[in-house]
């Protein structure tokens, strides 16, 4: 079984201001369950893509010692399983069964060990779908299963883990720490995890890394973590456990901005449904869409924002969201009309990026508005600064990490001021400030008399900040 260390690495990226990684040292002993902790953009999935032996040379260059079993990570591929951040980037064949086996074959295992391992895999992580079922029509979560259950098939030494319950709803998060539990002590596999939500994992965790901008701010086991240092570490942004946060104040709006009618939403040429829905959506409320995975939420949010077709029933605008738009129905609105009516942030954030800067990105639905340089400049600053990414303000959006992606989106959607908001998981990857932060700009979005529909499975976002919950597939 294989050891990792590193001594003093560090990782400088050639398209980033600033460094990834710095001074990174530790040494994980076979059989450990580490918790990689950290505050958004410290490098923390850098890291893991540098044990799994993928950071491509192109991309920076490293400093220090980065070791498997006395060997670098890309001289020993195989031993360590990678699940990604945005399970989008790890779906690779079209049917669920081969993309299991995808791994398997590539390590040249007997065809009928295969298949046995796949439907293990599939049990293991319940993404209860038939060996033929399409990857393009699995929801986010399911395919956040998927991932993990092509490494798991793979029987790799290590399991590295990047924020894999981020999409899962709170029964598949469970679920998958079952999974993993099992495996890890049935195989005696090495676990390196990279988590916001750690209440879950606390008690799973052998050890907790904490990683800072100058390298370990911490490392020992969860129940030895000093009272005085658990405060410095909530400080700079790492989430601890049982983290209390106080509901906020419920609001009722009055005006109507959206109303549906018997709506059921899926994608184009699927057949698959969500439940019967009908919703009155006001201005100055926050509503929180929760439900299982695959249930229907992204797709309702889509159809909500006006960006795909209702499969069955109706989305209505209001007279005032209207305004002059020629359709009470937002799927029939010009792209410039959507921009200061309704503004969706998608589930996975790049695939909305059209910018090569961060400030551009920010700029780009301002400028289509036909603002000034100087109400652009204005607006795209505020927004730099509310996000915390006024040092990556000239960085490629790509190159960001998957929490500055994911504010960087929402903030797409902000800077031209639309009435509705919709929003597919806001609180991804995001530390403990930075979420502080966002639930703290979508209040007072509210306040002013925005409207906001939230598809999550953050029960302390939903705590905070909603008004109303629609449980999809569930009471209201």
């Amino acid at each position: 079984m294989a050891t990792l260390s590193a001594q003093e690495w560090g990782w400088q990226f050639a398209a980033r201001p600033a460094p990834a990684l710095n001074n990174v040292s530790f040494e994980i002993a076979l059989g450990e369950r580490v918790l990689l902790l950290g505050a958004s953009g410290v490098g923390k999935s850098t890291l893991l893509r540098a044990l799994a032996g993928v950071l491509g040379e192109d991309e920076g260059t490293a400093r220090g010692e980065l070791l498997l079993d006395g060997r670098s990570p890309e001289a020993s591929r195989g031993k360590v399983g990678l699940v990604l951040q945005d399970p989008e980037n790890q779906v690779i064949l079209e049917r669920v069964g081969d993309d299991v086996a995808f791994g398997c074959e590539n390590l040249g295992v007997h065809r009928e060990e295969i298949w046995h391992r796949v439907n293990e895999a599939l049990a293991l992580v319940g993404l209860n779908v038939p060996l033929t079922h399409s990857t393009s029509a699995l929801s986010g979560g399911q395919k956040q299963r998927l991932a993990l259950a092509g490494v798991l098939a793979m029987k790799p030494e290590i399991i590295a883990l990047d924020e894999p319950t981020a999409n899962l709803d709170p029964a598949g998060a469970q679920a998958l720490k079952q999974a993993l539990t099992s495996v890890a002590d049935s195989t005696g596999a090495t676990i390196v995890m990279v988590e916001h939500r750690v209440d879950i994992w606390w008690d799973f965790a052998t050890r907790i890394i904490v990683l800072g901008a100058d390298g370990v701010l911490w490392d020992g086991a969860p129940g030895t973590l000093p009272e005085e240092t658990a405060h410095v570490l909530e400080s700079a942004g790492v989430w601890l456990p049982h983290r209390t946060v106080a509901a906020g104040p419920q609001h009722s709006g009055s005006t109507v901005l959206l109303s549906t009618q018997s709506l059921r939403a899926g994608y184009p040429g699927s057949s698959e449904l969500s439940p019967e829905v009908n919703l009155t959506i006001r201005a100055g409320e926050v509503l929180a869409i929760t439900g299982l995975n695959g249930v229907g939420k992204t797709a309702l949010a889509l159809t909500l924002g006006g960006l795909i077709p209702a499969k069955r029933g109706q989305v209505s605008a209001s007279t005032e969201l209207q305004e002059s738009a020629k359709s009470s129905g937002p799927l029939h609105w010009r792209s410039r009309e959507l921009l200061t009516r309704i503004g969706s942030v998608f589930q996975a954030p790049e695939q909305q990026f059209i910018a090569a800067t961060v400030r551009e990105e920010l700029a780009a639905g301002p400028r289509a508005l036909g603002l000034s340089k100087e109400e652009i400049d204005a607006q795209v600053d505020e927004l730099l600064e509310r996000l915390h990414l006024q040092e990556l303000a000239d960085a490629h959006p790509f190159t960001l990490s998957g929490g500055q992606q994911r504010r960087l989106s929402v903030g797409t959607a902000l800077a031209t001021k639309p009435r509705l908001l919709i929003l597919d998981e806001p609180t991804f990857g995001q530390d403990a400030v930075t979420w502080t932060e966002m639930v703290s700009l979508l209040s007072e979005l509210r306040a002013e008399g925005h409207g906001i529909v939230a598809i999550t499975h953050d029960e302390a976002f939903v705590k905070a900040i909603a008004d109303n919950v629609l449980v999809l597939g569930g009471e209201k």
